[in-house]
């Protein structure tokens, strides 16, 4: 056995039917991790399960379970799935979260809650249902997915980006909390990735280039950039490291956030953007489509 063997370890990815859950599951399964995946829809959880079982070393099981990573009872279901075998789980990954786009005299509370419910909730659930079996792992490794917004000042997304800053806090003490159990807890801050989630802005090429000019390196980036970076937090290999958050965003953090404001005028109308850039409150109140 390589050191980089996962043959016998048990994770769990929430958000496994999009497309950081699906590429980081992949990584995993290669190695021989057991995987379950953990989604709202059951169709997408099959899907993304035959994927990942068709890379899967010989003896990784793929398995599903449907449920709202924002839901204890589901969560609490999931991990026990997940550790059926004889209690333990080594591996958890939580994925589920995002923001809500709007200027910032526009978020309503409503808005701001569920922001902080996607990220800070989510990860909060993945990690309180997941001790218990890592204790009886002996250890284990967790790892929350933050962004990009959680340090840079991204105009029009302060609900995310303050959800992340949090994620990140919270990642710390969570640390430090359970490190004497064994038990890591990192965070990793991804750039603009392709995926289902954010299909809608690379269709739309005066945007992405918004994004592309911020970068470093020059382009977005793909699932496989950050599983590249789970599987490392999540093995052996980094065994020393915790409390931490990585950033594997292109280097968008060396310069600033784009400025979308076409965006916003796209999604919410000239009015709307107009009266909160001139510091007044909408006066018609948004609607979430």
């Amino acid at each position: 056995m390589g050191e980089a063997d996962l043959a016998g370890r048990v994770a769990l990815i929430t958000g496994g039917g999009g497309g950081l859950g699906r590429a980081a599951a992949r990584w995993l399964a290669r190695d021989g991790a057991h995987i379950t995946l953990l989604g709202r829809t059951e169709a997408t959880l099959a899907d993304a399960r035959d994927e990942v079982a068709a890379v899967a070393a010989s003896g990784a099981e793929v398995d599903y379970v449907v449920g709202d990573a924002c839901v204890r009872d589901d969560m609490v279901r999931a991990a026990a799935h997940a550790a059926r075998r004889d209690g333990a789980l080594h591996m958890t990954m939580s994925v589920v979260g995002g923001g809500t786009m709007i200027p910032l005299m526009a978020i309503s509370e409503d808005m701001l809650m569920d922001d902080l419910r996607r990220n800070l909730v989510s990860s909060l659930l993945a990690v309180q249902v997941s001790v218990p079996h890592m204790v009886t792992a002996g250890g284990g490794s967790i790892v929350c997915i933050a962004s990009d917004a959680a340090r840079l000042a991204w105009p029009f997304l302060a609900g995310m980006c303050a959800a992340k800053a949090g994620m990140e806090a919270f990642v710390r003490v969570a640390a430090e909390e359970l490190g004497h159990l064994g038990i890591r807890v990192n965070a990793l801050r991804p750039g603009l990735v392709e995926t289902g989630a954010t299909e809608r802005t690379f269709k739309n090429p005066s945007s992405l280039s918004l994004y592309t000019e911020q970068k470093t390196l020059g382009r977005t980036g793909t699932s496989d950039d950050i599983a590249g970076g789970v599987r490392y937090l999540l093995g052996p290999e980094s065994s020393w490291v915790t409390g931490q958050s990585f950033g594997i965003e292109g280097g968008n953090e060396l310069r600033k956030a784009p400025y979308l404001e076409a965006t916003m005028r796209q999604r919410w109308g000239d009015t709307l953007v107009d009266e909160c850039l001139a510091g007044r409150p909408p006066s018609t109140p948004p609607v979430m489509g």
